[in-house]
């Protein structure tokens, strides 16, 4: 296991910097450039959760064959493809695979942290069967003095096995945390490699970013895919809180479970009934005390703030854009209503001229004013439309300006400090995890990690 963990560690060392100096540090460049590197980090640093999520079961009810392990080559799209759809087998279904014919989902040379809690599960239900009887006999001992040789009986059965669970629980090593821990340590070093790379990548934005071939309008293709770009940071947001937050909960109720399982349990009954030694804490329970410390110190706001801040910009980038396209609708409105116009009055004028007498069409006669005033005011109606879309097109070219250069400033401003915070929270989960597993080999000295 070491090997695996040293090797993908190197290798994210080694294309961090290759990629940023190649690709991206000289010359110009234009947006997708930026995004495809950044998308391409990201990628790979969720390709460093795969060990864990399969550690963990985490898809195990989601089986699909058609999701197999491709050994091929893949492209970009074909890479973002397999992250989104990404589901692997859980343990324990026999397939005619050849890949899982050794896989045995009892063996302990496999037992994961899951199965270990399914067997501690088991224990549990079955004490909790027997002491729920227990004490119901109990009360009917008060009552009916007849049945207490089958009560002692029952009674001496029951704390037999919790004598024996007591035994069970503090001689847990580290129901598979050590495994855990160590996997935790290789997935966010490596996510710290691919953020910090990201950071890079997004400093050199101010200086190099290359706008000439951006679109200089908001089409409905590019608004739809912003609406789609929020969405997602919005989920981003949502799944990061609950990563922290169910492994917060999730510690603090296995060092209650390790507490409840370490108090003695002492007889109320008259007769001197042997209860179970006082046991002495378990290995694992320094390392889930510590755990829980930990996690309750991680300065995950900041990454949770950067998240929610960065929608919130990509939500203002997306109002601009539909105020945009509203005057983009308006300004064409217009357009349809001058040709309109202009087409009514050169039909009426026309018409108008046709009419008209000779005498009527005489340049010097001064008592047609009347006639002059209906073709003014009909001209003076064409050219108030007209005033009104040159006004429209102005403001829509100006702000058409606003919009590209408000995104420009906003993702210049943002991404830095978005990456930032992610690194950040990167690095303290990467120390945390360090921390965790060193005092998981203080305690395991014979375990190779």
């Amino acid at each position: 296991m070491s090997g695996v963990g040293k090797g993908s560690k190197k290798g994210g060392k080694m294309g961090v910097g290759s990629t940023v100096e190649k690709r991206l540090g000289k010359g110009s460049f234009n947006l997708l450039q930026v995004f495809t590197e950044l998308d391409d980090h990201f990628l790979k640093a969720s390709k460093s959760a795969h060990e864990v999520s399969k550690l963990l079961e985490a898809t195990r009810l989601h089986y699909h064959s058609n999701f197999a392990d491709n050994r091929g080559h893949l492209d970009h799209s074909q890479r973002v493809m397999r992250v989104i759809t990404w589901n692997r087998s859980f343990k324990g279904l026999k397939l005619d695979n050849a890949d899982n014919a050794n896989d045995d989902f009892d063996s302990e040379d496999n037992e994961t942290h899951a199965t270990v809690l399914d067997k501690m599960l088991a224990w549990e239900k079955k004490l909790y069967d027997e002491v729920k009887a227990g004490e119901l006999m109990k009360f009917e001992y008060q009552r009916k003095v007849a049945t207490l040789n089958k009560l002692k009986k029952r009674d001496a059965l029951t704390f037999d096995e919790i004598i024996e669970f007591s035994f069970l629980v503090s001689s847990l090593d580290d129901m598979g945390c050590n495994v855990s821990i160590r996997r935790m340590v290789i997935m966010w070093e490596t996510m710290r490699e691919e953020h910090d790379s990201q950071c890079r990548i997004v400093a050199i934005l101010r200086d190099h970013l290359d706008l000439s071939q951006s679109a200089q309008e908001t089409s409905e293709h590019h608004h739809e895919r912003t609406i789609q770009l929020l969405a997602i940071v919005q989920d981003w947001h949502m799944q990061f809180c609950k990563l922290i937050d169910h492994q917060k909960e999730y510690i603090k109720a296995l060092n209650n479970w390790l507490r409840l399982n370490l108090i003695p349990i002492e007889s109320s009954l008259k007769e001197k009934v042997s209860s179970p030694p006082r046991v002495e804490s378990p290995p694992i329970q320094r390392l889930i005390i510590a755990w829980q410390d930990k996690l309750d110190k991680l300065p995950d706001e900041i990454a949770r703030s950067a998240i929610n801040n960065f929608a919130h910009v990509i939500d203002a980038i997306m109002q601009h854009q539909l105020d945009e396209m509203k005057l983009k609708e308006k300004c064409e409105g217009s357009q349809k209503e001058l040709k309109k116009k202009q087409q009514q009055f050169e039909d009426w004028y026309n018409k108008y001229m046709q009419r008209r007498t000779p005498e009527e069409l005489d340049p010097t006669r001064t008592d047609d004013n009347s006639n002059n005033d209906a073709v003014t005011e009909r001209q003076l109606m064409v050219e108030a439309v007209k005033k009104r879309l040159g006004e429209e097109e102005e403001a829509y070219r100006i702000l058409r300006i606003q919009v590209r250069e408000k995104s420009l400033v906003s993702l210049k401003t943002r991404l830095p400090e978005l990456f930032s915070a992610m690194s950040t929270i990167a690095v303290a989960c990467s120390k945390m995890y360090g921390e965790l597993r060193a005092i998981s080999r203080s305690r395991n000295p014979n375990h190779s990690s």
